[in-house]
């Protein structure tokens, strides 16, 4: 049978590595790879596509990300190219002034570097929008900051309780300053205007093309439901499936509701099968376990310290029961249910860990392949287990590098040693454990080339250093491999994530060979193509 289509003059990376220059793909599907006896295969209606030296690889996957809020973020308040508080709040003014029919200042994405203790206040708000209410979550979508108008209709005051699962920030006084940490979010976030559902439609094919320019034929949506005054992007992507504009394969992980308990399942059930469709399925489920470090919330085994390096009483926050994480777990998988945990502290790690395994002792082995997301502090005992237990480390390489977020807010708070147990790709590695990455975007930007540039310097793309915890470094085939047979294998497809016969063709073309450049170039990598199933679904302007 003839090609459909011929990529030819490679490197082509395989399973085996960049061992083959040229593969045919018919109906979708690849039907050779190898080198010039390939072309056999070309016929008077096969395209034929010269690769010219640059890479093509499997298409990139995204093992945790958030399209669909990335997307509508993008059509509102975008903060994330502002790097001090001046240009924030000249941001937010520039915003405000350009749409005065907005009832709503809505938005986010600033960086906590910008703002002393990462705090920022609602009179700097005030200053720049008194008349409108303001809530704007940060980078870390784990707090947001509101200004004075947003507190009043939420009816925040000092005699306001902070959440179970949450705190306001308070002034010596103990007014609110305008910064709402985790649940406390909730408060306003829930108030404000929710977007259509034409609004998250339109979000989710922004955010896939711009997915589908770096590469990324597949994710793993890491919240389908809602939380803290976010959208549920189900309905956008049901539509995109039944309509054929879900170009991508997308697995939703179903968000775990942490206020209730196991009450909850049957529900989780329905829906997975009621958002089953096309290329989008349902059969995950996203379970928050704990915050993040630089607001305090990540859950540590060991207390955190204080600015003066002491031990103070805060071990974080842990959403979910310990005790009864175990039989969520068990009984989740029982049901055929992936875990998707967020487990950023070493005993939000351990919590998960410790789950899994219940589950595996009371199902018995099961192909349900739990993952680990996000994996900042990992105890050393820990690490090994998660080969033992077959749960996947789900790794977000652009937050392993020194960065003010990291060195100001981070490393002091927890200490030299356990600074040192932070992403610890290369330890998980060695252990024989199989990493999965992801992007986390819109916290982080989801382009692929920055986290493998990350993932294999531990120095930031737009730095020279210095190198965060040298001996986690990875090589850049173990990152392309998280990147893309990891990711596919977390996301359940197995006919993705490698060049092979018989794979779907899901494939991106590198605008060079990386491996034939120094580590330090990576991030200078560009996507020229993707194709998802063999059609393709980005071509960049010099492709």
């Amino acid at each position: 049978m003839r090609a459909d289509l011929l990529f030819t003059g490679g490197p082509v990376l395989t399973p085996e590595g960049p061992t083959a220059t040229a593969v045919a793909i018919t109906g979708g599907r690849i039907t050779a790879v190898g080198h010039s006896e390939v072309h056999d295969l070309v016929g008077p209606k096969t395209e034929v596509v010269d690769l010219a030296g640059r890479l093509l690889l499997p298409g990139f996957q995204d093992a945790h990300v958030h399209p669909v809020p990335a997307g509508l973020e993008l059509a509102q308040c975008d903060l994330t190219g502002a790097r001090t508080a001046k240009d924030t709040l000249a941001a937010v003014r520039a915003y405000a002034d350009a749409h005065p029919g907005r009832e709503w200042i809505t938005g986010g994405g600033w960086s906590m570097e910008a703002f002393e203790g990462g705090t920022p206040t609602k009179e700097l708000l005030d200053a720049v929008v008194g008349d409108r209410p303001v809530y704007l979550p940060n980078r870390d979508h784990h707090g947001a900051w509101v200004n004075s108008r947003a507190l009043e209709l939420a009816g925040v005051t000092r005699d306001t309780p902070d959440p179970a699962d949450g705190r306001f920030e308070r002034d010596a006084s103990g007014e609110p300053t305008g910064m709402l940490q985790e649940g406390a979010m909730q408060y306003v976030g829930g108030i404000t205007p929710p977007a259509t559902e034409a609004d998250r439609l339109a979000a989710l094919l922004h955010a896939q093309r711009h997915l589908h320019a770096l590469g990324i034929t597949g994710w793993q949506d890491a919240l389908v439901g809602t939380f803290l005054g976010m959208d549920d992007p189900s309905g956008a992507y049901l539509a995109a499936a039944r309509d054929g504009s879900l170009t991508a394969r997308v697995v939703g992980a179903l968000w775990w509701d942490r206020a209730r308990g196991a009450e909850q399942i049957p529900e989780l059930v329905e829906r997975r099968a009621a958002l089953s469709h096309g290329r989008f399925r349902a059969t995950s489920v996203k379970l928050m376990l704990d915050g993040v470090a630089e607001n305090g919330t990540a859950s540590l085994l060991d207390p955190y310290l204080d600015k003066c390096g002491c031990a103070t009483a805060n071990r974080g926050t842990t959403f979910i029961d310990p005790a009864r994480l175990p039989g969520y777990v068990t009984e989740l998988d029982a049901l055929g249910f992936q875990c998707h945990f967020h487990a950023l502290g070493d005993r939000a790690v351990r919590d998960a860990l410790d789950a899994v395994e219940a589950a595996r002792k009371t199902n018995g082995p099961s192909d349900t392949r739990p993952h680990l997301a996000h994996l900042q502090v990992v105890h050393p005992d820990d690490v090994p287990r998660f080969a033992a237990l077959g749960a996947t480390a789900n790794i977000q390489p652009l937050w392993a590098a020194h960065e003010p977020q990291m060195d100001e807010l981070t490393i002091p708070f927890l200490g030299p040693e356990r600074a040192a147990w932070q992403y610890p790709f290369g330890a998980l590695l060695r252990s024989g454990a199989r990493l999965a990455a992801g992007s986390d975007w819109p916290v982080s930007s989801p382009d692929p080339i920055q986290g493998i540039h990350v993932a294999v310097n531990r120095v930031n793309p737009d730095e020279v250093g210095p190198v965060f915890l040298a001996t986690e470094r990875i090589d850049l085939t173990a990152a392309l491999t998280a990147y893309t047979a990891g990711s596919a294998y977390a996301n359940h497809l197995d006919d993705t994530g490698s060049v092979r016969v018989g794979a779907l063709a899901d494939l991106a073309i590198l605008d060079r060979d990386p491996f034939a450049g120094p580590s330090e170039a990576i991030a200078e990598t560009r996507v020229a193509l993707t194709y998802v199933g063999g059609e393709r679904v980005h071509a960049a302007p010099d492709a």
